[in-house]
C-alpha cells in the first residue's frame, strides 16, 4: 500500500471524522508528528499533523493539530534545506533528506472547505514528508544510493516483517 497512489475522497466518505480521531490517536501513541491514511492501510488521501508535542522546541507550533484531506503540493520553493527524517513505516532509520524549504499546498478539511496555503519551515517538510506516502513514495527514496546500501539489511529485516518498535505495526509477507 505504501507504493500506490492513493486516490482523492468526495465528501461523502463514510465516518471521515472518526478516521480522522482514529488517526490522531495512532499518531499519538506512536510519539510521531505525522500519519498518512496508507500508512494505516487506505489509500486515500488523508494526513494527520500534530506539531504540538514540538511546542516546547518550537513555540509557534503550541496547539498545531491539523488534517489535510485530498492535500496536493502545486508549488515547491527554490531554497532546500537538509534535515534527518525518520519514518512511522520504517522504525529506527533515520537519514538526512533534501527538501524545499517552502511549498504552496491545497486540500481540503473534513468539512470540505478549500484551502491554499504557502507553507514554509519545518511544516513544510513534514507536509512533504508526508505527503510522499499519498503518491507511493517512503523517505529513504530521497537518499544517495550508498546511504541505501548501507541501510538495504534493515530495510530487508522490515520487509521480512521483522520490525521492533513501541507501538503496534501490522505486517505484510512479501510475495
Amino acid at each position: 500500500m505504501l507504493r500506490q497512489e492513493a486516490p482523492d475522497i468526495t465528501p461523502d466518505y463514510p465516518n471521515l471524522k472518526e478516521l480522522v480521531d482514529n488517526m490522531f490517536e495512532t499518531l499519538t501513541a506512536a510519539d510521531g508528528v505525522g500519519l498518512a491514511a496508507p500508512q494505516v492501510g487506505l489509500s486515500i488521501r488523508v494526513v494527520v499533523i500534530d506539531l504540538d508535542v514540538l511546542k516546547d522546541e518550537y513555540p509557534v507550533y503550541k496547539d498545531f493539530r491539523k488534517a489535510y484531506i485530498n492535500p496536493h503540493i502545486i508549488e515547491f520553493g527554490e531554497e532546500e534545506v537538509v534535515m534527518e527524517e525518520g519514518c512511522l513505516s520504517l522504525p529506527g532509520i533515520h537519514e538526512n533528506v533534501k527538501r524545499s524549504k517552502k511549498i504552496k499546498v491545497e486540500y481540503v478539511d473534513v468539512d470540505f472547505n478549500k484551502h491554499e496555503e504557502d507553507v514554509d519551515g519545518f511544516l513544510a517538510r513534514v507536509m512533504q514528508h508526508e505527503f510522499d506516502h499519498l503518491d507511493g513514495h517512503v523517505f529513504v527514496e530521497h537518499i544517495s544510493q550508498l546511504r541505501k546500501q548501507i541501510i538495504r539489511g534493515k530495510l530487508n529485516t522490515m520487509l521480512n516483517g521483522r520490525i521492533h518498535c513501541s507501538y503496534k505495526v501490522k505486517t505484510f509477507k512479501r510475495r
